[in-house]
């Protein structure tokens, strides 16, 4: 069994074409009260440490992955009738790398990242567009990265790849790594390598 960023790239391999529509995915976080919430993001990279967004560390998101570091992503591609979601807990990226990204980003965005209080209320957009054209007479050149902006990782510990059927058996493949209260018999739930074990699920 190849680690599983692999099998998340072999799902959609072919289809890197549509750009922005494969990395969309809905981000889901919540408070330790329970209280959900969702959102639509970018996914910026992923590999064997896990899948990075960024974002502002003060936004809803933001402070709900600070609080409870716990997150789900959804992918769903209608037009191949798949989908994958993941589970996993959150940490913040290196400020190095924060750093980076920001810097590839286009100076449009940059401005914006640095005057948005990201989900808080504002009087109108002309506030906003004030606030913008200001910090473009601030920076005329190069753009820093604000301090309350960067990235932040979800490292996997459940996959499951969704491939729909005309019929409604759709296909469902579980892997996760076990916690000491699961059971994996060896019939239904199998070991695999690197510490997962996989199951097939009823649709």
């Amino acid at each position: 069994m190849k680690h599983l960023s692999f099998y998340y790239n072999l799902y959609y391999i072919g289809y890197q074409n549509l750009d922005n529509y494969i990395m969309c995915c809905i981000t889901h976080t919540s408070l330790r009260n329970g209280r959900p919430s969702a959102r639509m993001v970018l996914l910026k990279a992923y590999g064997r440490e896990g899948f990075t967004i960024f974002t502002n560390y003060e936004s809803r998101k933001g402070q709900e992955m600070i609080e409870n570091p716990k997150a789900s992503l959804l992918f769903y591609w209608d037009v191949f009738n798949r989908q994958v979601r993941i589970e996993g807990r959150v940490e913040k990226v290196s400020e190095a790398e924060s750093v980076e990204y920001f810097g590839c980003r286009p100076r449009g965005s940059q401005l914006s990242a640095r005057i948005s209080q990201q989900s808080r209320p504002v009087e109108s957009r002309d506030t906003l567009v004030e606030r913008y054209k200001q910090e473009e007479r601030t920076f005329p050149k190069d753009v820093p990265k604000p301090h309350f902006w960067g990235g932040f990782r979800i490292i996997p510990d459940v996959f499951e790849f969704w491939c729909g059927q005309t019929d409604r058996l759709h296909d469902r493949i579980r892997f996760f790594r076990p916690e000491s209260s699961d059971r994996v018999d060896g019939k239904v739930s199998k070991m695999g390598e690197e510490g997962w074990a996989y199951e097939r699920l009823q649709p």
